[in-house]
């Protein structure tokens, strides 16, 4: 009996650290920074926060959404880029209107959706490895179509002349506080709504956790896969048209540094509050903390080159923390 006690001891901890360990995480984190630089917590800084992780957390719900159904998109990042590109060359290249740029980005961002299922699910290419094929296939694409040059307001055309086109005002105004802000936490609230609360969600779950009992019990796998995918290169479509509205420009791969970020924002979401499997909100979370450990490092001087130890440590640790849980 008294052997038995630390061992459920030991369970409980751990049970509590899978449970809120992140959050817990966060809120020490908050503390700690604020105490070794008071500016921390100030509004401003906290703002800043907040509008720093809107990309990479919308980018990062696309994940989750492939993860789901056991997939797994590592082309978001390129296709970012990608739209990111297209909208500004709408812009600034073609003096289209906020819509038909915004839609052009959106379209472009499907055929990638499309091009992944139609490669997953009728030639059973694994995701992960198609999705890496894809990603340099769409920084290819991305690059030819720039011709390796940045786009923005008044840059020199090839001819020789100067890009006549102007962002409107309207755009410029999504990337900036508090509607970047509002943007991500409006998704978060609806992907969250709609993987817990709607038979859709429960659906794309059930193959997520046994795609061979979805489809013996009338759920249509592929369609749904296809509705994943097509999800996850819009939200980072989204992220793209974002980033463009907050630089006014669109570099070249501007994306795919979000890509990292984003794969441990949604996998670390898969211990918040015990879940054990992808969730918009805990995927929230992990930017959160990713971008608090990145605000709090900068204030503290650290070299940024030492910033991607800080978040593989963060991605090892989580990854590390969610398969032991779900072998346990």
């Amino acid at each position: 009996m008294q052997t038995e006690q630390p061992i459920k001891s030991s369970q409980s901890f751990f049970q509590f650290l899978y449970k809120y360990g992140t959050i817990v995480t966060v809120f020490l984190l908050i503390i700690i920074f604020t105490i070794l630089e008071p500016r921390f917590i100030q509004a401003d800084n906290l703002i800043s926060i907040l509008r720093s992780i809107s990309i990479v957390t919308i980018i990062a719900i696309g994940i989750t959404i492939s993860l789901t159904v056991n997939g797994f998109d590592l082309s978001v990042g390129s296709t970012a880029s990608l739209a990111n590109a297209v909208v500004m060359s709408m812009f600034v290249w073609f003096a289209q209107d906020t819509f038909i740029a915004i839609i052009s980005a959106l379209l472009v961002a499907l055929l990638v959706g499309l091009f992944n299922t139609f490669m997953i699910v009728k030639l059973k290419v694994p995701d992960m490895l198609l999705t890496l094929a894809t990603m340099f296939i769409i920084q290819g694409v991305a690059l030819t179509y720039t011709k390796g040059a940045t786009i923005s307001q008044n840059m020199v055309m090839p001819d020789g002349s100067f890009a006549s086109g102007e962002v409107p005002q309207l755009f410029q105004k999504i990337g900036q506080v508090p509607w970047i802000i509002l943007i991500m936490v409006i998704i978060v609230f609806l992907v969250h709504i709609f993987l817990n609360y709607t038979k859709h969600g429960r659906y794309m779950y059930m193959i997520g956790g046994n795609e061979e009992a979805a489809r013996l019990s009338g759920i249509a796998v592929n369609k749904y896969k296809l509705f994943a995918y097509l999800l996850s290169a819009s939200f980072a479509a989204i992220g793209g048209i974002l980033l463009a509205s907050r630089v006014m420009r669109a570099e070249i791969n501007a994306g795919s540094p979000y890509l990292m970020e984003a794969v441990a924002a949604a996998f670390i979401g898969f211990a918040v509050l015990g879940k054990g499997k992808p969730n918009a909100f805990g995927t929230f979370v992990g930017a959160v903390l990713i971008g608090i450990l990145a605000n709090g490092l900068v204030m503290l001087s650290v070299p940024y080159y030492a910033m991607d130890i800080v978040k593989g440590t963060v991605l090892a640790f989580a990854l590390a923390l969610t398969y032991y849980k779900q072998k346990n």
